[in-house]
């Protein structure tokens, strides 16, 4: 039988339990997850801002996660490369993405290469901007 390689990719800054609640329902689809963390140049590229704990702390963060085979080092928000690199047959990401203009053009893409896309329920109750508000208000 052959194993079951998902993929999801992301910042992954501030690890939270929305974070973890990710991985840990990605891995119920797969046999195996691979996790793109993305580098602090990509955000800065598409975020026009740093994250707070750099790219080898969340990549080291990351690797160790019970629910993650392996995290590697993300430079694009491209899914189709690195779905293929690894040998994804999913991909992974939060519901919060769904009919977004981009997701449309990802799933489309994907599917045209026997990807499939699932849609992870996103955790409302947290999530990293929120995290960084709190600590803003906590320092005026």
């Amino acid at each position: 039988m052959e194993k079951i390689i998902g993929y999801t990719a992301g910042v992954y800054d501030l690890f939270h339990v929305g974070h973890l609640n990710l991985f840990k329902n990605a891995k119920k689809h797969c046999d195996y997850l691979i996790v793109g963390v993305n580098t602090d140049e990509l955000v800065k590229q598409y975020k026009n801002k740093l994250p707070v704990i750099p790219f080898k702390d969340r990549l080291e963060i990351v690797n160790s996660i019970k629910y993650v085979d392996v995290a590697t080092e993300e430079n694009s928000l491209d899914r189709l490369s690195p779905a293929l690199k690894h040998g994804a047959s999913i991909v992974f990401i939060g519901s919060d993405w769904k009919n977004s203009p981009r997701w449309q053009q990802n799933e489309k893409l994907l599917s045209e290469h026997g990807i499939k896309v699932i849609y992870l329920d996103y955790t409302t109750a947290v999530s990293t901007s929120n995290i960084v508000n709190v600590c803003k208000n906590l320092c005026l």
